[in-house]
Order: C-alpha cells, then structure tokens, then sequence
C-alpha cells in the first residue's frame, strides 16, 4: 500500500545517538542508519532516508511527514486524518470532536490497518462499570428502603445524593455537554432531553434534599420531600450502555477496510541487477522492479509476467470461480495467490495505483456515501424537544404568575414533573430494545444482522442483484463429466487424466482426482510430469504420453481435437471449463469441470419472485457462461465479465432509478457493491471482506435466509412504531396532566413522583411488547 500515506509525528532527529537502530525513514518508516546515503537537512536537523525516492518526496514536501504533537485532550491522530459523523458524513474536519448536529463522536473516514483502540469506547466501558454498583445501589434503596427501615428516610436521601453524585456529574459529564452543545447549534436532539430530564431529576432530587422546607407539605411522604435520584441513575446508566453497544458496532464498520488492507503480502522478493534476490518490505517495491512470485504466494503488486508461467486464483477479486492460466505478457493483480508454477513478474502499479488499493477506496468511500438510519425517535426529537421545553416553561411561569400559594415552588415543582414524564428512557428504549431482540431472533435463523439501519431497510428493498460464484453457485470446482472419445471411454479417459493429474496442484486437477478416487478407479504413478506450458499439463503414464489441457496445448502437440468440438462447445454453453485429453498424439477424449448450483438456489428466487423482488445476476465470469446459468434459474438480466467497479456503477444506476437494491455476494470483489447498496447481503461461507462490507450475513450461504430476514425486517419495524407509540401516548397523556392542566377542573396534579412511575411503566411496555418478536412468524411472510 502506499506508505505516504502513514505518516509519523514529528521527533527529535538526533534521537539516533542514543540509539542509532532507532532512526526511521520519516516517509515509510523503514528504519536506517547514519551510514545511509540519502539523507538532508532540515531546520537544523538531519534526516535519513532508505532511498532516493523517499528522500525525494521528503524533500518536496516536509510538513506532509512533520505532523505536530497532538493537543494533550486529543487521542494521538496521524496528520492529514480526516475525521467524519456516521450519522452526516458531510461533516469533515482533521480533529477528533463531536458531530455539531447529532453529538455522536466523530472517527477516521479511513482506518489505519493495525485497530487502534477507541478512546471514546474505553472511557464509556470505565464510567459504566465504575458506576454501575452505584445504580443498583441507589434503585434498591428507593424501592425498597422505606420498608427495610434500615435508615430514616431523611438520612437515606442523604446517602441516595452520595451515591448519585458519581453517576451524574462523572458518568453522565458527556451527555450534558452534548446536550449543551445541541442547545449552543441550535440543533435539539436526544442528548437535549436526556441532559434536562437527568438534570431536572437530580437538581430537584438535591434541592428536596438540602432544603425540603421550601416544599409545602402536601409533597412530604413517608417522612421526607420525595426525591427521584434513581431516575436520574438508571437513565444515565442505560443511556452508557447503550453507547457501548452502539460503539462496539460501528468499529465493524472499518472492519472490511482493514481485511482488505490485509490480503496484500507485507513483503516482495525482489531481484536486483546481479541477479541476486532479497526480501523487501512491499512499501520499498517501486515501479519497474522485478519481483518473483513462489508458488503458494501472493502477488506482491500489480505487474506484468516476464519468466514462467503458472495458474492464479483471482476468484476473490475478480469473481472467476477457476484459477486463470498466466503466460508471459499476462497481466496480474495484486493479492491474487499463485497456485502452482513460479513467475517472475514486474512491477507496474504500487501503492494507491493498485487494484486493491482502488478496491479499498470504493468500499471506503461507498460506506460513507450511504446515509445511516435515522432512528424514528430521532426523526421527531427536535420538535419534541421544543415542545417539552417549552411546556416546562409555561407550566413554571403560569404557576409561578396566576398558581396558589407557594406559587413559585408549585410552579418548580411541577415544571420538574413535565421534564420528568418526558424523559427519554422509554423512547431511547423503543428501536434498541426491538433491534436487540430482532438480531438474537435473526441469529437463531442463520441471519445476522450488523446494524439497525439493515433490519429497517430491507423490508423496502424491490431488487435484489446477485453475484453467481459461491452465492448462486458452490463456488468451488467440482467434475462434471468426461467424454471418450474412439476407443476411449468416459472411465478410461477420466482415470488417465486422474492418474495424470496427480502431479498437480491446480484446483481443476485436484476435482478431477476427487471424482476418480471418489468411483474408486485405480490410478496410476505418472512416470513424467510437466505443468510448465501454463496451458495444460504433459506426463507419462504406464509408458504412455498424456496431454491434458484447453485447445491451445492440443494445436501445440498438433492433436486434432474438431471432433469434440461441438460437445465442448455445448458443455461450454451450460458454464464447464473443458479439457482434452490426448494420448500419444491422439484425441482420446474431453472432461468437464463446472460450479454447481447450489441446491437451495433455485427456492431461494422463486420465493423472492413471490415477494415481487426484481433478481439481476452481476458476476465476474464471462458473458456465455453467466447467461447459461442464469437462463437454468429463470434470471432474464444477467451481466457477465463485471469488475467491481461495475458492479458498483450497476448498483448506484439502479438506485438512480428509484429502486431500493440489495446486493448478495460472497468475494472481495463484491464488496464495493455490497457497501454501497441500500442492504449490502454476505454469505457466510464467503470471505471476510464481504462479510464486514455488508450489514446483513447468512450464516450458511443459503439464499432463503433473504426472504427470512426480509419478513423479520417488516415485523420488527411495526414493533418499533409499536413502541414509539407506547413511548409518546405516556408523553402525551403525561405531560398535560404533569403541567396542571386539569387542576382547576380536578384538583389533580401530576407529583415527580407519580411522573417517575409513569416513566417506568412506559419502559416496561416497551421491553414488554419488544420480546414479543421472539415468537413472531417469521417464515410465512
């Protein structure tokens, strides 16, 4: 990878006096000594460098590799980090902070390979569990207290203010700074009402406390002015667990990021011009270089083959289900494994130029060109907000102007109980508590969701585009049949090339082998064995010269293989890679080797079809092959020989037209699409770069697990519009009767006390008719 673009802060350049192994190339971080060449000097210090390339760039540009220190209050940030919302990726600064519009905090557009700890997770993990006991605590003794008569209730509400104290002022700090700073941008959200509903529980709760003559009697009870400072805990202690959660998700986010940035090998052997041969560290590999590639390594970069000739797996990028014959003048990718032969390559792109490079940035780029769900709540939070405040506010003055005496203390009071019954905790409980048990039932399912925002969007979803290796297919080479051909037949021919193929490594050879060991035919040692044509393989078999390999090998041994040619062609047709057979210089016979579908596929659609969902086939293989699979399928629009940037473009022009797309795949070069679509779908038996690209996996591959999270998706979001209803009708009944609003007509009014009860009887609805899901129908919908 370009190693540019991982810069170093800024140190004193004579620390290699102490310790001359320490010194470090400024520009990629290798480390040299004082002994190097390449070196200049810079503000009155010396820098090294490992070459002239380095030097070079340092030279042009200094501050770009001098980052200052960063500020103390500040998590060490690599210079030139951008800093993005994942709520409103418009947001962009090159700090770290909170979003100005909904608080949340902001993280790297791009992460680092290495995961560096969340400074933010760790604070959050610290003030829960410090505080945790606290709540507990302070919950038993409100509820319970009075009766155990282990205190007089003066005292205890004493002792609940020393223990809430820790809960509200350390463990809830950042909730009310960003709920003072939602009010400082005039943007309310769910911060502003948490920070007044805790605040205004645990400022009455402590004046209650302090100076409870100021209260008239009718507000004394069981000995003491009711305080409510385990409303102002347990709100903060749920709101930082929900945090955790929610932080602990979206460092999945850079997961598939750094999966990828982890397929390129961390070094290249590279040849210098004597012909002597050394390993380097892949940042050091230029352009030009030529590199060889051992069988059973990766490719180092991309590049052109200069010497040999070997069989590549390109399957994770390119979707080619078969390992592709590379010559000389080949071009190769890198990443991509050598299965067999060795090759002696050079090196044409490096760093940001490469194919993964540009995989990286598509799949970086896509996640935060998507939106994240706005959670419904937070939808309405800001009118909410408005209206709540306000409503305090004229409960307080028009109590406090025109109430019975003491009309200030019954304004305060009651202006504290609308603040109370408009709390937040039911309406923060409304989407987490259905996601969370949505997810557990999904899981059971062999569906696992990776967000909120799959689970909301996948029952809009219209069209679904699927990739064919491993998704609709196995995925991996499987026999097919073989055909003899004179006096050869199918057994013989599958049994000499078996015998044959023993010698091979190639993942075709290795299903051939299967299938003959598999009908128990006896196999013969090869004699001979040649697989250097990088079009076939040659050997010797019971004194008899073997041929197995595509037309190019048998034009080359000039075996005329036009009898088979309308059998092949037909197999070719139906999506198998084709073999001839050649004994002695005569055609013998053909094998066939294909991707089965798999067995559950064809279920799968027809139930997709049923739901109206629009099916459109996008695969890297070519266009015969892809056509033939979708036409047994009953798939009319098929793509064929995409790369991943098509795929992505297909998904983005679909979007473009008003649909809302789905892309299911299984390979690395699925992942651009699955990030970008509006519900990314991994198989689980896939890689792991697709499966941190996409937000929902089916844990065994088996595309009927789509139509089982789709009717999942549509009843966990009528349980959250349950739920918020159930969250505003307490609102909306509450805070009316909090405000006084029937006190002339009743003489009722609505104490914090009361208030706090209703608060948690919203809450219970809530967890209540969210565990209903857990025997929701999920299957027939």
């Amino acid at each position: 990878m370009d190693m540019t673009a991982h810069r170093h802060p800024a140190g004193h350049s004579e620390d290699h006096q102490n310790d001359p192994a320490a010194l470090k190339d400024r520009v990629c971080g290798m480390k040299v000594t004082e002994q190097s060449a390449h070196r200049t000097v810079h503000g009155g210090q010396t820098f090294y460098f490992c070459s002239a390339k380095c030097q070079g760039k340092f030279v042009a540009n200094p501050r770009q590799y001098l980052a200052p220190a960063p500020a103390p209050a500040q998590a060490p940030a690599a210079a030139g980090t951008v800093y993005t919302c994942p709520m409103h990726p418009e947001i962009r600064q090159d700090h770290p902070g909170n979003c100005p519009k909904c608080g949340m905090s902001l993280e790297p557009l791009l992460p680092e390979l290495e995961e560096q700890e969340n400074p933010e997770l760790k604070d959050f993990q610290h003030r829960f569990w410090w505080t945790l006991p606290l709540t507990v605590v302070v919950t038993v003794l409100a509820m319970f207290g009075h009766g155990l008569g282990w205190f007089d209730m003066a005292v205890q509400s004493w002792i609940e203010l020393a223990l809430t104290v820790p809960i509200v002022l350390w463990a809830g700090w950042p909730f009310f700074v960003r709920g003072a700073q939602s009010v400082a941008n005039g943007r309310p959200n769910m911060w502003t009402l948490i920070g007044l509903g805790t605040g205004a529980a645990f400022v009455y709760s402590t004046v209650a406390t302090v100076t409870p003559q100021v209260f008239p009697e009718s507000f004394v009870s069981m000995g003491r002015v009711a305080v409510y400072f385990e409303a102002a805990a347990v709100i903060i202690s749920l709101t930082l667990l929900g945090q955790l959660l929610e932080l602990k998700a979206r460092s999945q986010t850079s997961a598939a990021i750094r999966s990828l940035l982890g397929l390129a090998p961390k070094t290249a052997r590279r040849i210098k011009a004597n012909g002597q041969e050394e390993d380097v560290p892949l940042a050091h590999v230029h352009v030009g270089d030529l590199l060889r590639v051992r069988p059973g390594e990766k490719v180092p970069t991309d590049g052109t083959v200069v010497e040999g000739a070997s069989a590549l797996d390109e399957s994770m990028l390119t979707g080619e289900p078969l390992p592709v014959t590379k010559r000389v003048g080949d071009k190769l990718i890198g990443a991509t494994l050598n299965t067999s032969g060795a090759l002696v390559m050079r090196s044409e792109h490096v760093g940001s130029a490469t194919v993964l490079s540009q995989i990286v940035q598509m799949v970086a780029m896509a996640q935060r060109s998507r939106a994240p769900m706005q959670r419904m709540a937070d939808q309405v939070a800001g009118k909410f907000v408005m209206g709540v405040v306000a409503v305090a506010l004229l409960t307080f003055f028009v109590w406090g102007l025109f109430g019975p005496e003491p009309r200030w203390v019954h304004g305060l009071i009651n202006a504290v109980a609308v603040l109370i019954i408009a709390c937040p905790c039911a309406l923060g409980l409304a989407t987490p508590m259905s996601i969370m048990v949505a997810t557990g039932r999904g899981a059971t399912n062999g569906v696992l969701f990776r967000d909120a925002a799959a689970i909301e969007n996948l029952r809009k979803v219209d069209t679904l585009i699927v990739d064919k290796t491993g998704t609709l297919t196995e995925g991996r080479p499987q026999f097919e049949r073989a055909i003899g051909h004179g006096r050869f037949s199918e057994t013989e021919v599958l049994r000499l090339a078996a015998s044959l193929d023993q010698g091979s490594e190639h993942p075709l050879a290795a299903a051939i082998v299967a299938a003959a060991r598999q009908q128990e035919l006896e196999l013969d040692k090869p004699e001979q064995f040649d697989s250097e044509s990088g079009i076939g393989v040659r050997g010797v078999v019971s004194s008899n010269t073997l041929a197995l390999g595509n037309t190019a090998l048998m034009q080359q041994l000039n075996v005329d293989a036009s009898p088979m040619a309308t059998e092949a062609e037909a197999l070719r047709s139906e999506g198998a890679s084709v073999m001839y057979l050649a004994v002695n210089n005569t055609l013998a016979g053909l094998l066939a080797v294909s991707d089965p579908i798999k067995s559950t596929t064809a279920e799968a659609l027809a139930s997709l079809r049923q739901a109206h969902i629009r099916v459109v086939m996008a695969t890297g293989d070519g266009l015969t092959t892809a056509r033939s699979v979708g036409q047994r399928l009953g798939i009319d629009e098929v793509h064929g020989e995409v790369k991943p940037e098509d795929k992505l473009r297909l998904v983005e022009k679909l979007q473009a037209e008003g649909r809302v797309v789905a892309m299911a795949g299984d390979g690395i070069n699925d992942a651009p699409a699955l990030a970008r679509a509006d519900v990314g779908i991994a198989m689980g038996t896939g890689t792991d770069v697709a499966m941190n690209s996409a937000q929902l996996t089916l844990v065994k591959g088996d595309l009927r697990g789509i139509a089982t999270a789709r009717a999942l998706s549509v009843a966990t979001v009528a349980n959250m519009k349950q739920n918020l209803a159930f969250a505003f009708l307490y609102n909306a009944l509450g805070i009316p009767l909090a405000a006084g609003l029937l006190y002339p007509f009743t003489g009722w009014l609505l104490s914090p006390m009361i208030a706090a009860l209703a608060m948690s009887l919203s809450s219970a609805s809530v967890i209540g008719n969210a565990l209903r899901l857990r025997g929701a129908a999920i299957r027939d919908r």
